[in-house]
């Protein structure tokens, strides 16, 4: 039996708005000239992959669906939903989507659908909306739960449920929390370093609901200096659709300009702002993580 779980995204709409709205007003009433604050284009862009990002999950969802029902009728366990279980389901779903989101960094053809998301050089509760259009490479990530016989639709609230809490993690106006929180839970604090494009900065803090799991496997870095948001070569465009595809037609682009087979394949699958050696640029210093600068 299919468990009834509340649309946690839908309820949570009319708070997305208002609190987009308060933020707005408290950035005119009281603006602080070091944060980058809001800029008209650049909002309605965020709302606008936010909205398209919502049809285009529904087209995904057809597959996606289809492939998770499937594994879920050949294992053989199952996994009740009641409420502690809820509990380690979402615990469960918070570790892989640590794991999917540094990969969705690491590998360029990732990047491609999650370079949407730091596209945008403001942050603010708009930018949580900034959402891409081809979120088709997140599902095999969460396969290893349905075979461990988390229901498909158990799984779907678990990734809302972190979806939503996501999206207060996007503002300059909340410091930072007591040092509990800080320690254990993504922060606004933990999550303006996510979205900086400095060097020390890019690829850190990938949890979504926790930090733990940052600590544990060494990607965390605490906010010591103003973060400069955006992409390290940023997109001067606030069209959707190229928001929502100029990394893959880059890719294309160095792919057909590629020599070998190989050199091909690492324009796809090796991190992004990848060169081979015959290639490489006067050498940049070594980041966490990837070493390599990424690119829009």
């Amino acid at each position: 039996m299919e468990p009834n779980l509340p649309d946690v995204v839908l309820w949570s709409i009319p708070a997305f708005v208002l609190l987009t709205v308060l933020e707005m007003v408290v950035h005119r009433v009281h603006p602080d000239e070091d944060a980058a604050g809001y800029d008209a284009k650049d909002a309605a862009t965020s709302v606008t992959m936010g909205l398209g990002s919502l049809a285009f999950d529904l087209l995904w969802k057809i597959p996606i669906v289809a492939i998770y029902a499937a594994v879920y009728e050949l294992t053989p366990l199952r996994i009740p939903v009641l409420w502690w279980t809820i509990l380690l389901m979402l615990l469960a779903q918070d570790f892989f989507y640590y794991w999917s989101h540094r990969g969705h960094h690491v590998i360029r053809i990732l990047w491609a659908c999650h370079v949407v998301h730091h596209s945008s050089r403001k942050f603010n509760l708009t930018t949580a909306l900034r959402q891409p259009w081809t979120s088709l490479t997140v599902w095999p990530f969460y396969v290893p739960l349905i075979a461990c016989g988390v229901h498909p639709a158990a799984l779907a609230f678990c990734s809302s449920a972190n979806l939503v809490y996501q999206f207060w993690v996007h503002t300059e106006r909340i410091d930072r929390l007591p040092r509990p929180c800080e320690y254990v839970l993504n922060t606004p604090s933990h999550h303006r370093v996510h979205h900086a494009s400095q060097g020390g900065y890019l690829d850190r803090n990938f949890g979504g609901i926790l930090i733990i799991w940052d600590r544990l496997f060494g990607s965390f870095t605490a906010e010591t200096e103003r973060p400069v948001f955006g992409l390290t070569k940023n997109i001067a465009t606030n069209n959707p659709l190229r928001v929502a595809t100029h990394e893959y037609a880059a890719i294309a682009r160095d792919v057909r300009a590629a020599d070998t087979w190989s050199e091909r394949a690492g324009r796809v699958f090796r991190g992004p702002g990848w060169q081979p050696a015959g290639r490489a640029t006067a050498a940049a210093p070594v980041q966490p993580l990837t070493s390599v600068e990424r690119t829009g």
